[in-house]
């Protein structure tokens, strides 16, 4: 099958002269300040977050009490959509407000490449708007990051198509052990804690291992899952699973960006092949913790049976897995399997030795320059503004991307590539025709979401159903439909596939299930 997959990421936000109470408000005003191609009214039709891959339906989400602090008091209520400010963008992909912070998720795509350039091209989009933005006088600086430093945390997800056979308690047990440790080489970093205020001189593997306390569950806000087992595939509901990957870093390196979402994209085929691991860890709640924690670089979290294994070592178990069932699958799983195994490899002889690639100790060997220069420790109050400054997605005052000027972080796209993703949608999935609607005929669109699009065509909506368009032989129809240059003739191209085309009123396909 083919394998979609895409980012969301909320970005953190800073507004001089502006409170938490604020945010919102300049988040809004952040998202329409983008000037590009794009459509509004997005279709929240089949989107049920309560709605659980286990066969239920939670009658309420966990929400976080501390977000009341982005609530300004005296603020009259918006609408859904004003607050959303919802922007569906000429590549593809959707810009919006998030309670706060803007967030930007990229358009499906089928390679990692295409993967890593459009996730840099959100960071450049998202800047590009805070740069309007500060136009009207109000100096923002934007984060790729996952926490405040106060307490609060936002997310970076991972969505990954797959075939809904794999059982949801054969995928929560495979997952957690892959999720858990993968943060050894997909962390970013984090100087202090948030759960314990009094000990902050420590470093961490990862940003959002502090915000995590249950195994499963469909919550996102507040009792964070280890597995996200929210059931809205966008695609057709019968035949595929949209996994929401939530226990992870917002990543600057492209490196690491790729390695994440290729190593998860293979265990996912292990799983679909009937693969099991046998490994269960005693307590994966804690362990995520911990293993962020360990100052010894040991890694190790105990079993189910007693025993004790690394991180590394769990790892590995997947890695050799791949390796003999899905060696030479694709260009992607080769490269990801040579990578994955190096990186562990030189985690286990000295980490120093990733640091090109690895967020988490790109960002360690920087901070420790600047504390063995100044005679300071962790504790420092200064090196959690330092280690926020790694996140900065300006280009020239961001730390990351003065490693990146420096020729000491691994790149896998260039600044080419990655400008043309600001305004084109990958050429092989069914992001391009969204992509395409927008520039050509946004005016006629009455809403579009990942799974279709609705147009205004005479006297009632054509409305075109694109669950199904997640296979490689989209590309034919995407060629097809390069040559539409009025709606009368995409609408005409449409129809040469009747099977792709659902009537207005059709009931929802899970319905009639």
């Amino acid at each position: 099958m083919a394998r979609l997959f895409g980012i969301e990421t909320e970005y953190g936000i800073a507004v001089e002269g502006r409170g938490a109470g604020d945010l919102i408000q300049e988040s809004i005003a952040l998202v329409r300040a983008y000037d590009g191609a794009y459509a509004t009214g997005w279709n929240y039709r089949g989107e049920d977050p309560r709605r659980d891959m286990r066969g239920f339906t939670v009658e309420r989400l966990s929400t976080n009490p501390d977000d009341a602090q982005f609530d300004a008091p005296g603020t009259p209520p918006m609408s859904a959509a004003d607050e959303r400010s919802d922007r569906i963008l000429g590549n593809g992909a959707r810009l919006y407000n998030d309670h706060g912070h803007p967030e930007y998720s990229t358009p499906e795509c089928s390679n990692l490449r295409d993967l890593v350039a459009h996730d840099k091209a959100g960071e450049r989009i998202v800047w590009e708007c805070a740069q309007r933005h500060a136009r009207l006088g109000l100096p923002t600086r934007i984060y790729k990051n996952n926490t405040d430093y106060h307490g609060a945390s936002y997310g970076t997800h991972e969505c990954v198509l797959m075939r809904r056979e794999v059982a949801p308690d054969t995928l929560i047990r495979s997952l957690i052990p892959f999720l858990v440790t993968r943060q050894i080489y997909a962390g970013c970093g984090k100087v202090g804690m948030e759960v314990d205020r009094g000990n902050q001189a420590i470093f961490q593997l990862s940003q959002r291992a502090d915000f995590f306390s249950v195994e499963a569950s469909v919550d996102t806000l507040h009792n964070r899952p280890l597995v996200n087992t929210r059931d809205e595939p966008h695609a057709t509901p019968r035949r595929y699973r949209r996994l929401h990957v939530i226990v992870g870093d917002a990543n600057m390196s492209e490196w690491a960006t790729a390695i994440k979402v290729g190593a998860l994209s293979l265990v996912l085929a292990l799983l679909e092949e009937g693969w099991e691991p046998k490994l269960r860890i005693a307590d994966p709640v804690q362990a995520l913790k911990s293993l962020s924690r360990d100052q010894s670089l040991r890694w190790l979290v105990t079993l189910e049976d007693g025993t004790t294994a690394s991180a590394v070592d769990v790892q590995r178990m997947y890695l050799q897995e791949a390796q003999c069932r899905l060696a030479g699958s694709s260009e992607d799983a080769d490269w990801t399997l040579v990578e994955w195994r190096q990186a562990l490899d030189d985690l286990d002889r000295d980490i120093m030795l990733a640091k090109d690639r690895i967020d988490w100790v790109a960002k360690r060997s920087l901070l420790e320059q600047y504390m063995e220069a100044e005679g300071i420790g962790w504790d420092d109050p200064f090196m959690q503004s330092l280690d926020l400054a790694y996140h900065d997605v300006d280009p020239e005052q961001g730390l990351y991307y003065g490693l990146v000027d420096a020729g000491e972080m691994r790149r896998l796209v260039t600044d080419k590539r990655i400008e043309a993703a600001m305004t084109c949608a990958p050429a092989d999935t069914r992001a391009y025709l969204r992509g395409l609607f927008v520039k050509r005929f946004g005016k006629s669109i009455r809403s579009i979401g990942w799974n279709g699009v609705a147009f205004e065509h005479g006297d009632e909506d054509f409305v075109f159903d694109m669950n199904s368009l997640v296979q490689p032989n989209v590309r034919i129809l995407n060629e097809e439909m390069e040559n539409a240059a009025t709606l009368d003739d995409a609408i005409a191209v449409i129809e040469q596939k009747p099977h792709t085309v659902k009537p207005h009123d059709e009931t929802d396909e899970r319905e009639r299930e």
